[in-house]
């Protein structure tokens, strides 16, 4: 049986301020926008390339606003670092360690995202 993670949820105080966010700047492709109940809003995001995606909305978690902490993995840290700027997005510098690069980044409401170029194996 396999078992894939699809979804991951991003509290966020603001829905449509995140959901800007997430497509201007980041990227992300949107899926899913549905107001189900006046307490129920879901909406669904994906990275370029990725399998699993992220959930905003309201009446979805019990988490505060900022406390996710999310990683993306890419070919080539540079340029992921590029787009992003190219995007306007506020991100760190290219970070160097034994297990691979970094960049880091936030969302509005602090959730905090890294961005790891993996170095190759062998």
């Amino acid at each position: 049986m396999d078992w894939r993670l699809e979804l991951v949820q991003v509290p966020v105080t603001d829905v449509d301020r995140a959901k800007a966010f997430y497509t201007e700047k980041a990227g992300f492709t949107l899926d899913h926008d549905h107001q189900v109940t006046d307490e129920l809003r879901f909406v669904q995001l994906t990275p370029p390339g990725s399998a699993c995606s992220i959930a905003l909305g309201t009446g979805l978690a019990d988490k505060p606003p900022g406390s996710a902490q999310l990683q993306l993995v890419v070919e080539d840290i540079h340029a992921a670092r590029d787009e992003l700027q190219g995007r306007g997005l506020e991100v760190g510098e290219v970070q160097d360690f034994p297990w691979g690069s970094f960049v880091f980044f936030q969302d509005p409401d602090g959730n905090s995202w890294s961005v790891q170029q993996i170095l190759p194996r062998g």
